[in-house]
């Protein structure tokens, strides 16, 4: 298969890498010219993915036209961050068939992906390739299971033709509204687990293990009712867009979202967090839109809530369990 990958990031260059692996025509495209060189020169991703070696069929350019005539009537993969998506699929032709990479809502106009598409190009034939991952594991072949989800079934078998393999198995969805909302949200709710874990110890009253499991499982809550006030169907935070998603980045120890959390149980200011981090963490940005999105269909989200007062600044990290704990008793 003809696949052009749009976006030389961890994820994008990690999902490269297994494609070419597989045999098919790769070609991954960053838009610095002086990376892609240096890329291309040493067969990795240093500032990315430096343990990874880059398959030697697998085309490196900096010329965005090149890739996307390379793609033709293959597959179109966009591994831009959220803030980047509009911009590339406007780029496309559309008679390409695209799916991206991207987790979150669409600053400014609460979008979620899907939407965006739908605004920009009704028919073209467009999905979400999603799931619980790190870069870093499917770089370095260890097992992996993605969803790939798109009203257009066909589109989504493509993806498992693309990359599902011995170590990364590809399952389809019809349910992209429900696939992108666990996306979005689980990077929230990760921002708020990694300030619990970091205040666990630190008073003998400080949350704990038993905080964390009642976080985890309340945003999977907050995650469900946002989804189906959108249109998605249940069993899909079931999955592993929704459940499985949610429990690696709120968990794992590669996830920057729950990084940012530790970082802001330990009173650092959220500039210089975002500058250490030196990468993208999407919880960051969403957390509002996710709110402002909520509130606009009437959903309770106690938690994103709590967040966005914290990213903001309102509240400390003390004070934002301390307003989840102090909410009056409801069924669950």
């Amino acid at each position: 298969m003809q696949i052009s990958v749009l976006g030389a990031g961890a994820w994008g260059t990690a999902l490269a890498i297994q494609a070419a692996g597989a045999g098919h025509d790769v070609c991954l495209w960053g838009r610095d010219a002086a990376a892609m060189a240096r890329m291309r020169e040493v067969g990795r991703n240093e500032a990315y993915l430096p343990d990874a070696p880059l398959p030697r069929g697998l085309a490196l350019t900096s010329d965005f036209d090149l890739a996307v005539r390379h793609a033709g009537a293959g597959l179109t993969i966009i591994g831009t961050p959220m803030s980047g998506l509009r911009a590339t699929l406007a780029a496309l032709p559309a008679s390409q068939r695209v799916l991206w990479l991207c987790k979150g809502f669409e600053a400014g106009t609460g979008r979620l992906g899907h939407e965006i598409a739908r605004e920009l190009q009704h028919s073209q034939r467009v999905g979400v390739l999603s799931g619980p991952s790190f870069a870093q594991e499917v770089a370095a072949g260890r097992p992996t299971a993605l969803v790939a989800a798109s009203e257009d079934a066909e589109l989504a078998h493509a993806a498992v033709e693309a990359f599902h393999g011995d170590r990364l198995r590809v399952y389809t969805s019809t349910d992209p509204v429900g696939v992108e909302v666990g996306g979005a949200v689980k990077n929230v709710m990760a921002i708020a687990v990694g300030v619990c874990d970091g205040l666990s110890g630190s008073a003998p009253d400080a949350p704990g293990l038993n905080a964390r499991a009642a976080l985890i499982t309340r945003g999977l809550a907050e995650m469900l009712r946002l989804g189906q006030a959108l249109g998605a169907r249940v069993e899909t935070f079931m999955g592993l867009s929704g459940l499985g998603d949610l429990v690696l980045t709120a968990t794992g120890d590669l996830s920057r979202n729950r990084r940012v959390g530790l970082m802001l149980a330990r009173g650092q200011a959220l500039p210089s967090i975002l500058a250490e981090l030196g990468h993208v963490a999407e919880g960051v940005y969403s957390a509002p839109t996710v709110l402002a999105r909520a509130q606009a269909l009437g959903v309770d989200m106690p938690v994103t809530a709590a967040m966005v007062a914290l990213l903001e600044g309102r509240v400390t990290a003390a004070q934002g369990v301390d307003l989840l704990m102090g909410r009056q008793p409801r069924p669950e």
